[in-house]
């Protein structure tokens, strides 16, 4: 069990407290604000370019022309969009059912049981139960509390901060982390083949089965009183090689897709795909990385499940493989672990903190 040394409000407390103002630190810049639209609305539209819905039933087809078929529209997707809605993914839909009923029960404790569980992260212990601490110049706070842990490998788990209540949390939890890691695996070969490489290269590349880790981040966005004002999670790319992201079917999630924010759709029974910038790295920029954020709303409390399938911290140098790099197509990005690859970000958004705003 964790214990905070001081602590951090959480988003939670303030929108049952009843404020009908968020404070300041709440606000995002004027330049942001023009783009929060109803999100609800937003997903009803039928306009423009929308995420795209990749079916993996065919992809181990005995039928090559079918199996290739699948294969190629996961690629082009990944290419395209760098994220995508999987159906028939192989997961049963109950052992989701579960998973999502687990990370709810747990958010519906009461916030002083949920404390005994918090991270630490001044200290750099960041599993457990939080809340975004400002770490840059703006001061800007997300409206979302979560929950961090390592589910996989299972000899790296620290299961003593995982949640005992619901009693069948880690149970479920760590089979899915199984299952999912077995998609991985599949996922990573195709795109290993799509680039006309041995299919488990990428898969080595960002760690093989000993040392890739999933990391589970349970988000927590509640009723927010002025949705138009606040993001539940700024605009970012995931650092991850791949992200699978589960929801409660309410919408929050955006792309930043050709210039233009895009709302993904509530797809029954899908998982949501991100490539990071790992695969982005290692593929040297023909695999996507996309920008994202996610919105919040005052009528209903927003809840996903993001796994990040990451390399190890030190041991292995991210670069754009050499098979793939050529005289015309030089590497786009310099060697780094995946350590310094999250420093040089970390880095990058301080010094953007730091230029005038625009008003």
């Amino acid at each position: 069990m964790v214990t905070s040394t001081f602590l951090v409000p959480r988003v939670e407390s303030l929108a049952s407290s009843g404020i009908q103002s968020i404070p300041k630190e709440y606000i995002r810049p004027q330049e942001e604000l023009t783009s929060i639209r109803d999100v609800f609305e937003e997903e009803k539209s039928v306009e423009g370019p929308q995420v795209p819905t990749i079916d993996l039933k065919e992809m181990e087809s005995e039928d090559k022309a079918v199996r290739e078929k699948c294969r190629e529209e996961l690629v082009k997707a990944s290419k395209e969009w760098g994220v995508m809605h999987l159906v028939n993914h192989g997961i049963p839909d109950d052992l989701i059912d579960r998973v999502k009923k687990a990370g709810q029960a747990f958010f519906d404790l009461p916030i002083e049981e949920k404390e005994r569980h918090a991270n630490d992260q001044a200290s750099g212990n960041v599993q457990g139960y939080g809340s975004k601490l400002a770490n840059n110049a703006s001061g800007q706070l997300e409206w979302e509390d979560y929950f961090f842990h390592l589910i996989f490998p299972e000899d790296k788990r620290d299961l003593s901060i995982w949640p005992k209540t619901p009693s069948d949390y880690t149970e479920v939890t760590s089979e899915y982390a199984r299952q999912l890691r077995s998609l991985a695996s599949k996922i990573l070969s195709v795109l290993s083949l799509g680039l006309g490489l041995e299919e488990g290269r990428l898969e080595k590349e960002a760690g093989g089965l000993e040392e890739l880790l999933l990391q589970m981040k349970i988000n927590y966005y509640p009723k927010c009183p002025q949705p138009d004002l606040a993001l539940g999670v700024e605009a970012h790319s995931d650092v991850s090689a791949l992200t699978f992201i589960l929801h409660n079917m309410v919408p929050g999630l955006q792309l930043l897709y050709e210039g233009k924010w895009i709302t993904a759709k509530c797809v029954p029974n899908s998982i949501i795909m991100h490539i990071g910038d790992t695969v982005e790295i290692l593929s040297n920029g023909k695999y996507k990385s996309i920008i994202h954020r996610g919105l919040v709303n005052k009528e209903k409390v927003r809840i996903s499940w993001a796994v990040f399938c990451e390399p190890p911290k030190e041991k292995i140098i991210l670069k754009p493989l050499a098979e793939i790099v050529t005289e015309a197509e030089p590497p786009l990005f310099p060697p780094r672990t995946f350590a310094q690859h999250i420093e040089h970000k970390l880095f990058r958004k301080t010094q953007d903190s730091l230029l005038p705003r625009k008003s």
